[in-house]
């Protein structure tokens, strides 16, 4: 498990952590009883990383000696039900839900799951004009409460899932499959054994995504695979989420154009979704997660950020979630949290 933590509250603009320490007396726990809560919280949640969360650390992280990385953040966030600035990880950013707090289902009838489902939702926001944000997310809804009910009166779609590397699409669109039921075709583990093979094959490294060799001749085969399959579902009048970079396909107008024309004649509508995401958050999860196709990207990181333009956006209508500080997220996770005392 990688370690992405780091020392000296200096470097984490707007960490107070004595917050930490403040919410953990007000929850009457001990270290160890914080620790313990907090690897159970990980697990219930299917968190990848679950924090070992000896008292030792959790010490730390309330001394600030050391930041807490971003699967300790995330399981603090589910123990205490906070955000991040409630929790004094960060400052909030601007028009940032702070104080999002979860009521237990079984206390109260206010309909808590909906509001952190709708909540979570609603990161979904236009990118452009005529991107039609309230749609997608009144698509989602519906198909998460109709998964209960039985049947969905809308026409299918195909959710487009794009950003940068580490910047929480997948964690996004996972979260959309697991409210809708929708199938998720996520391109990594759908086409990495053909990338790596096929890379092999041509004299090249398993593990390389920066070459004109991936970029020339294995990539499109890869994004080839991506959209038949997504075609498959589509043909039979299911719903799919795909998941990848999309960095080319979204941003080339004549593509997308093609693609909304092929899924118009068979009656489904396409929505593209743009994951937006800073630069500290993006080598954080990519360090975390610790690929091996990532290497490339870690040891060149100002080489691989020189590639990288943080303001662009897809040529086409299009949707927006900020995830800037795995804001999105975060509240995905709250939702999770949410619908599993729900349905518990």
């Amino acid at each position: 498990m990688g370690n992405t933590e780091v020392t000296g509250v200096g470097r984490h603009l707007g960490w107070r952590p004595e917050r930490l320490h403040e919410q953990r007396e007000s929850h009457g726990l001990t270290l160890e009883q914080a620790g313990e809560r907090l690897r159970a919280v990980a697990e219930q949640a299917k968190l990848k990383g679950i924090p070992a969360a000896n008292p030792q650390t959790l010490w730390q992280h309330e001394q600030g000696e050391v930041y807490p990385g971003p699967h300790y953040r995330r399981a603090y966030c589910l123990l205490y039900r906070a955000t991040e600035p409630d929790l004094g990880f960060r400052n909030a950013l601007p028009d940032e839900e702070t104080s999002f707090k979860l009521t237990p289902v079984k206390d109260s009838l206010n309909g808590a799951h909906v509001l952190a489902v709708e909540r979570a939702i609603h990161r979904i926001s236009p990118g452009s004009t005529d991107a039609g944000h309230i749609a997608l997310q009144q698509r989602i809804i519906d198909a998460w409460k109709r998964r209960h009910t039985g049947g969905d009166p809308h026409r299918p779609v195909l959710i487009l899932v794009g950003g940068y590397a580490g910047s929480g699409k997948t964690e996004l669109a996972r979260f959309f499959v697991q409210l809708t039921g929708w199938p998720l075709l996520d391109k990594d583990p759908l086409t990495r054994p053909l990338v790596e093979q096929l890379l092999v094959a041509l004299g090249g490294d398993p593990n390389d995504r920066h070459t004109a060799l991936y970029r020339e001749k294995v990539r499109p085969v890869e994004y080839d695979c991506l959209m038949q399959s997504a075609m498959a579902n589509i043909k039979c009048g299911i719903s799919t989420v795909l998941s990848a970079p999309f960095i080319s396909e979204m941003t080339d107008s004549d593509w997308m154009q093609r693609l909304a024309n092929r899924a118009g004649a068979m009656g489904v509508d396409v929505f593209p979704v743009w994951v937006r995401c800073d630069e500290e958050s993006m080598r954080e999860y990519i360090t975390f997660r610790s690929a091996a196709r990532d290497a490339w990207k870690l040891q060149r990181w100002d080489e691989y950020m020189a590639t990288i333009d943080l303001e662009l956006r897809p040529a086409v209508p299009h949707l927006v979630v900020d995830n800037r500080l795995g804001t999105a997220v975060s509240l995905a996770d709250q939702a999770r949290q949410a619908m599993g005392a729900m349905y518990a």
